[in-house]
């Protein structure tokens, strides 16, 4: 399948990767090369912040491709972008070497505190950011392999796979709240001071984050769409619209679902590892379950099978978030749990589907 005739016959989505290159262009500029005094400028702290959204964005677009498309409603993404995370933090967390507290050119800070006396086994290699890259991909990957294969196979659906991804995540963040688990306690990974060599309190090393970023998003759509659009994609539609008849076809639908699954889990792991540098910090918090609820409000918000809307939600519940946690942070779950609610009495197309409906009802 050509990408360009694909993405000719995408005209939302043509709009949406121009929209993205144009966002990230002028506030890129608007940065670095208008000066601080002027109204135009925009502060770092906002490109950063911008940022966060676009990874927020890419996880929601991986959601979008289990539960949108094939129908399956994974609690449990916010285990795969944390682990991102964590493999990303930990090559930072390697580079620091003597400029730690402590002075320890091999171990991090927490793990002189806590007397360890050696690195541990699986934290070699981090200190090279070839291998951490790889690990982004292949952990998450590698756990989505085993739980999906383990799951379709049993033919687990519904409902109780939603719980069962649920308590995968809880899992996790249980498990990674302690400290002999080697990964910072319930302080996780923090006080990074550089990546690949740029410091990354510079205005330019924050820039070109932002910038890798909407390059990964933009990449994740075009590759996602390529994907639902191909043949295994549509079989995979067909799984969620037929799951039975797909299989009494011939297909081997716990396949199709396996690896539309792994490939998810990678998503969400890409957007692990930008999210990091940005915030400066990853925490066992990353897996909490409430996490991964969210992601599915996003979804639903901006309306699931459409990637695109996934993308808009992500950002429009995001940014209310940032604002209404500033003015009521003690109301905010409430007005969260409220939107969901109205969203599946009122919306349930979200978004997307709302203006889909305006159009159509414009052209009668």
């Amino acid at each position: 399948m050509d990408i360009g005739n694909l993405l000719a016959r995408d005209r939302v989505g043509k709009t949406f990767l121009t929209l993205l290159a144009l966002f990230a262009v002028v506030v890129s500029t608007l940065n670095l090369l208008v000066p601080e005094a002027s109204a135009l400028h925009v502060s770092t702290f906002t490109v950063t912040v911008a940022g966060k959204y676009l990874c927020y964005a890419l996880l929601a677009l991986a959601v979008d491709l289990v539960w949108g498309y094939c129908g399956i409603l994974s609690l449990g993404h916010g285990a795969f972008f944390a682990l991102g995370g964590y493999a990303m933090g930990m090559y930072m967390m390697r580079q620091i070497g003597e400029r730690g507290v402590y002075g320890n050119a091999l171990l991090p800070d927490f793990m002189v505190f806590l007397n360890w006396k050696e690195l541990p086994w699986y934290w070699l290699g981090f200190d090279h950011f070839w291998f951490a890259s790889m690990m982004v991909l292949l952990v998450p990957g590698l756990l989505a392999c085993v739980f999906g294969w383990l799951a379709f196979r049993s033919r687990v659906t519904g409902v109780y796979l939603s719980i069962i991804t649920q308590a995968l995540t809880y899992a996790f963040m249980l498990a990674f709240f302690r400290n002999e688990m080697g990964f910072g306690g319930n302080n996780g990974l923090t006080d990074f001071k550089d990546i690949l060599g740029f410091n990354l309190q510079k205005d330019g090393t924050r820039v070109a984050i932002f910038l890798l970023s909407a390059l990964f998003l933009g990449l994740g759509y075009v590759t996602s769409r390529f994907v639902v659009e191909s043949k295994m994609g549509r079989v995979v539609t067909a799984v969620r619209d037929a799951e039975s008849r797909t299989r009494f076809i011939g297909y081997k639908v716990e396949h199709f679902k396996l690896w539309i699954f792994v490939f998810s889990a990678i998503l969400a792991g890409i957007a692990g590892a930008l999210y990091v540098p940005q915030v400066g910090i990853i925490n066992p918090s990353e897996f909490s379950p409430l996490n991964s609820l969210e992601l599915v409000i996003w979804v639903a918000v901006g309306g699931r099978g459409t990637l695109y809307g996934a993308v808009l939600g992500a950002i429009l519940v995001n940014y209310a978030k940032t604002v209404f946690t500033g003015i009521l942070p003690e109301v905010w779950l409430f007005a969260l749990g409220g939107l969901f609610v109205a969203v599946t009495l009122f919306m349930p197309d979200g978004l997307v589907g709302v203006a889909r409906r305006l159009r159509l009802g414009g052209v009668r």
